[in-house]
């Protein structure tokens, strides 16, 4: 049973304001254990903000429930006093402080300061003793609101080691800060027109129709590593003054770290220090940890990792792995070896061509893509989410997205033409992660109300490794990530075969060697869509005009619910350096080989 708890502020005194956010949060945590024989330990957190609205704020807050399901272990909807055209919502997925911890967050120290944030802090508790913060509560967003105070919003972002989406308001001197994490690992978007009104979410569906107004203007992702300011004038009408980029993909990021190189010149030691510390600082949280588990090699990394640490720590718990793909699939198979060596407790999901295609309008809905080789992804990560959600209580997962673009993973790096041309394009593929892989994650996850973590993600591990010289990041001796496969041999982290089995797009993995999941698409989206309706339709999306029945087939589906908003990506995901026409793996001559 789900349950939403709203409540209005703006006939609330402000001094009084502190003390009914402590008896609210212990009233919800009395609910909530007193109704459910089973707390309801699920969904992940999600935004939402209104400045200078030009519609009744009671009728447009009704656009936050569309992201129900990032969090309903609590909801707020709160207006601020003196901004009645101003309005903050949140969702909440209790998993760091439960009494304490709902949002809009407000600190007594610096009671002008308002903010709502997804995401983790994995060094609250450093920066607390290297500038010497007072806490209020456990919750690792707090250090936002102590950072922005000691140093302005840029300061704020570049010492924050984590994931995040912010909106940040200091009603004393009339400023909005949003801001995003280095990668996009946490999703938010914006709506600004010059009429003054600005909106963000966490998801692009609860800013579509806002208004007639609104909707007539473009909702657009907020760009990762930045932070934007806005001014408030007196009616709560907003204006833009700054975009800046606080951190660089491949930057050393500027905050302190436990785990520091100690040896420039032995880099398979740094990058193992550097993914172990990694995945240990993900595991942050009061509730239960589990891993996505392919059997390839990025997943399989994390979960020995994971599994060590968690004995380790002596974790009350053991380890779940999760994987997914039909009748004997390799994906199942490999994961099912790793998961005996490991001694996790392991759960496998088989599912049927059927199913698959049953869930394609859902799962586009909840990607807000059209992206062929995403949507293709994003089913089986849907459907293996919707079953740890209904099946076990474990609520925040770690995964190996990322590893491909940060390492050079992808089989089409073999044809590179130089170590300069694939160090350029693994770095563009980082920037763009947050339309793509990093998308598929928190989507297909958070549309079941579970946490992704991405280890090869962190900031410290990612630019050591971009940092490192061309010609050892390159596919060695007809093997991709030849350099992380390496860094692991020897010590009995993996089995060998796994440790250096060769790459597997997770949506080739999970289907059999024989019958490509791919081709079980294009053979029903086939009987959907004619030659003619090809034809005449693609000239309809003059950007990224499907060339294919099956773009064709998910892009009429993404415009039934996001009309006139294809630009959110700007291109088809596609291997480079080929002539390849699919953007599966399993078309490309080295995989065949």
């Amino acid at each position: 049973m789900t349950y939403y708890i709203s409540i209005q502020y703006h006939l609330v005194p402000t001094c009084c304001r502190l003390i009914l956010d402590i008896v609210f949060a212990s009233y919800c945590c009395i609910i909530f254990l007193s109704s459910c024989t089973r707390y309801e330990k699920n969904k992940m957190c999600g935004i939402w903000a209104i400045f200078g609205s030009p519609d009744d704020t009671s009728i447009q807050c009704n656009a936050a429930h569309k992201i129900t399901h990032r969090g309903p272990d609590a909801f707020r909807i709160e207006t601020i006093h003196h901004f009645p055209t101003c309005c903050l919502g949140f969702h909440r997925l209790a998993i760091v402080d439960d009494l304490q911890g709902m949002q809009p967050m407000r600190v007594f120290r610096y009671p002008h300061v308002w903010l709502i944030y997804n995401g983790e802090i994995y060094n609250h508790q450093q920066l607390q003793k290297e500038f010497d913060f007072h806490y209020a509560t456990k919750c690792d967003g707090e250090a936002i609101i102590h950072l922005y105070a000691q140093g302005g919003i840029e300061f704020a972002a570049k010492h924050l080691d984590g994931v995040f989406s912010f909106c940040l308001l200091d009603t004393a001197n009339r400023k909005v800060f949003l801001g995003r994490d280095t990668y996009g690992v946490r999703p938010m978007f914006r709506l600004y027109n010059d009429n003054g009104f600005l909106a963000v979410c966490s998801e692009a569906k609860g800013l579509i129709g806002l208004s007639q107004e609104a909707y007539s203007e473009h909702v657009e992702p907020f760009l990762p590593g930045h932070v934007e300011t806005y001014k408030l004038d007196m009616l709560g009408k907003a204006s833009f003054e700054e975009r800046i980029r606080f951190h660089k993909i491949g930057e050393t990021p500027a905050y302190k770290t436990v785990a520091e190189i100690q040896d420039k010149n032995e880099v398979e030691k740094n990058i193992r220090i550097l993914f172990e510390a990694a995945v240990e600082k993900r595991l942050m949280a009061e509730r239960r940890i589990g891993c996505l588990l392919s059997g390839g090699l990025d997943s399989s990394l994390v979960a020995s990792i994971l599994a060590k640490k968690a004995k380790e720590m002596k974790l009350s718990y053991r380890i779940q792995t999760f994987a997914i793909g039909m009748e004997n699939s390799p994906d199942l198979l490999a994961a099912r070896k790793v998961a005996n060596f490991l001694e996790t407790e392991h759960h496998e999901v088989v599912f049927t061509p059927e199913e698959g295609i049953a869930a394609l309008e859902e799962v586009i809905y909840h990607l807000e893509s059209y992206d062929v080789t995403t949507i293709r992804a994003s089913v089986g990560m849907f459907l293996l989410s919707k079953y740890i959600k209904e099946k076990t209580d474990t609520t925040v997962i770690l995964s190996g997205e990322g590893s491909d673009e940060i390492a050079q993973g992808y089989i089409y790096f073999h044809n590179a033409p130089s170590g300069a041309d694939a160090d350029i394009e693994s770095k563009r593929l980082c920037e763009d992660l947050y339309m793509f892989d990093v998308l598929r994650g928190d989507r297909s996850t958070s549309a079941w109300g579970l946490e992704i973590r991405v280890p090869f993600l962190d900031h410290k591990f990612s630019s050591y490794y971009l940092s490192l010289s061309d010609s050892i990041k390159q596919p060695q001796k007809g093997i991709e990530k030849y350099l992380l496969r390496s860094a692991f041999d020897g010590i009995d982290l993996l089995p060998k075969d796994i440790l250096w089995r060769p790459k597997e797009a997770f949506s080739d993995g999970v289907s059999s060697k024989t019958r490509s999941w791919f081709e079980i698409l294009q053979e029903f989206i086939c009987e959907q869509i004619n030659d003619s309706d090809l034809e005449s339709l693609a000239l309809t999306y003059k950007h990224n005009t499907p060339r294919t029945k099956e773009a064709l087939y998910y892009r009429q589906i993404f415009e039934k619910f996001y009309p006139g908003q294809g630009d959110w990506i700007p291109y088809y995901w596609m291997p480079k350096w080929t002539g390849a026409t699919d953007p599966s793996a399993r078309t490309l001559k080295h995989y065949k080989q």
